[in-house]
């Protein structure tokens, strides 16, 4: 089944095309997330080294770290869908490992790379996501149009997800978990695939929300971004949280004068930058 478009639009200073938001009244608990000792192993494997931090309703909270530091680990956790080994880790005020299922639905989740129906359209699986969530009708019907003209996909409304492209997957996992107007978002490296208009307006909706007293938790390799949408990173390295504070905070303890100097130095990767560009500098 498809969806009717509506032509509700506005258009903000910056001058991207932006979506007029229904908000859903969906009952939900507060939105702090709060993570104290938090550790996750695979076997014998550390992922997770006792971690700590805490984000507040309306805001921006960035976990910054290389591949393979535990961002995703620490995201998929947040987001119920793995278990803490040990620690506490309450979010909107629900115990993760006690109730997993209740934080699934508060929680707005983008994994790092789209899990999706491929033998559905976007359409079919919107309408099961809506369903599974109990969301009005006419309210889901609302949201889908909002955000697929946002994020203009109507021409693939009717395909099948595996034949779309990457970056048009990670359109609709972004919209599936938008859904539900959820209070917490946790976004996992969640502009991957998006071209330059589409990360503008999601870059511009992530703002909104936190002007509407929504957590976000988000990840990125993108630093510039991050310094220029967070309120507060945290570093994580090899499984530890090794930095955290404003952007401001960090270059000034960092004595560097931007955040992508700042992450080479923390995860002492400054110097073997330079080296390798300098062999290769030599080696062309």
């Amino acid at each position: 089944m498809g969806f009717n478009f509506v032509s509700t639009f506005e258009h903000l200073n910056v001058g991207v095309t932006f979506i007029k938001l229904s908000v859903l009244h969906i009952p939900t608990v507060g939105g702090m997330i709060e993570v104290e000792g938090l550790v996750k192993k695979f076997g014998s494997k550390v992922a997770v080294n006792g971690i700590s931090f805490t984000v507040h309703d309306g805001e921006i909270y960035g976990l910054l770290g290389p591949n393979g530091s535990g961002k995703s680990t620490t995201m998929k956790i947040l987001s119920g869908i793995l278990r803490p080994t040990r620690g506490r880790v309450l979010v909107g005020g629900i115990n993760v490992a006690k109730d997993p299922i209740r934080v699934k639905e508060i929680v707005g989740y983008v994994p790092e790379t789209p899990v999706l129906y491929e033998s559905l359209t976007p359409s079919e699986l919107f309408n099961f996501v809506g369903g599974i969530r109990g969301i009005p009708k006419d309210k889901l019907e609302d949201r889908v149009n909002y955000f697929v003209r946002a994020f203009e996909i109507e021409e693939y409304l009717e395909q099948f997800i595996g034949t779309l492209s990457f970056g048009t997957q990670q359109k609709v996992s972004l919209i599936t978990a938008l859904l539900h107007d959820p209070k917490i978002l946790v976004m996992d490296e969640s502009m991957n695939g998006l071209d330059p208009k589409s990360a503008r307006i999601l870059r511009e909706l992530l703002i909104e929300f936190k002007r509407q007293g929504k957590s976000i938790v988000f990840s990125t390799h993108v630093l510039p971004l991050a310094e220029m949408i967070c309120d507060r990173v945290g570093v994580i390295y090899q499984g530890n949280i090794i930095a955290e504070g404003t952007i401001e905070e960090l270059k000034s303890k960092a004595h560097e004068e931007n955040l992508e100097d700042v992450f080479l130095k923390l995860t002492e990767s400054k110097d073997e930058v330079y080296n390798i560009v300098q062999a290769l500098k030599e080696a062309l």
